[in-house]
């Protein structure tokens, strides 16, 4: 066994095909772990299943839309049938909004940011939650973001959906910290993936944000944010939770 704990641990992780996502549970493959990789995109997660096999490591990939309730549901089937329950959960697929102002902001860009961002990881944390119940432990670990954290680091949208994942973290660590489940979150700062940003030509949000972005300072490789990651669902970090962790090179704290 290593020593996070983590050898044989089934592990869901969201987002898994790219990015953080892909770090991330490459993380936890090379720990011993059995991965589920969700994402949207069909490619990615195949791509990332086949890396894991090829280096020795179980994993299986469910795709679709988090959003979506029986998306939801059977990613935590396969976890179930493929592994014999959830052990980790790492809520990590989100996207960005336009880095839109309160008065610039579309119903369906408010919705969409929110549902993805928001209501996905509710959703899963939810589903597994009987599983960690019945094997009395668990851990979790949301993507929030520096967005959680301050107000000028993103637009109404997505800062609204992040501070929404730091308050659900923290919800969740109250709730069941005396029934073996502790759940945590990452704020990542700059990162290097491919997320790009559409951004309307001259809407104000964009133009008051710009003042602020020169504290981002290095950007993250994304196996860095997977560090941190496992290292909150691991059992090196067994009394840690409802920490909303900043890596950021010390971005929040400037």
């Amino acid at each position: 066994m290593t020593i996070t704990g983590l050898d044989g641990r089934s592990v869901i992780v969201t987002g898994a095909g790219s990015g953080i996502g892909r770090a991330t549970a490459l993380a936890f493959a090379a720990e011993g772990a059995r991965v589920l990789v969700a994402d949207l995109n069909p490619g990615g997660a195949a791509a990332v299943v086949a890396e894991i096999e090829a280096a020795g490591g179980t994993a299986v990939s469910v795709t679709g839309d988090l959003s979506d309730q029986a998306v939801v549901d059977r990613v935590t089937a396969t976890a179930v049938e493929r592994f014999g329950g959830v052990d980790v959960l790492v809520n990590n697929a989100g996207i960005m909004d336009r880095m839109s102002a309160v008065a610039e902001v579309s119903d369906a860009e408010w919705e969409r940011v929110i549902r993805v961002n928001l209501t996905a990881p509710f959703l899963l944390a939810r589903a597994v939650l009987p599983h960690m119940l019945a094997a009395g432990r668990g851990a979790i670990v949301n993507t929030a973001s520096e967005a959680s954290l301050r107000g000028s680091a993103a637009g109404a949208a997505y800062t609204a959906s992040k501070h929404g994942v730091a308050g659900l973290t923290k919800s969740l660590a109250v709730m069941y910290r005396d029934k073996g489940i502790r759940t945590n979150a990452v704020a990542p700062g700059g990162t290097k993936t491919a997320i790009t940003l559409d951004i309307e030509a001259g809407a104000h949000g964009p133009a008051a944000l710009a003042a602020y972005m020169g504290n981002v300072g290095r950007a993250a490789e994304a196996e860095e944010q997977a560090a941190a990651i496992v290292f909150l669902a691991s059992d090196a970090a067994s009394n840690i939770n409802g920490v909303i962790l900043p890596v950021d090179n010390g971005w929040a704290a400037v």
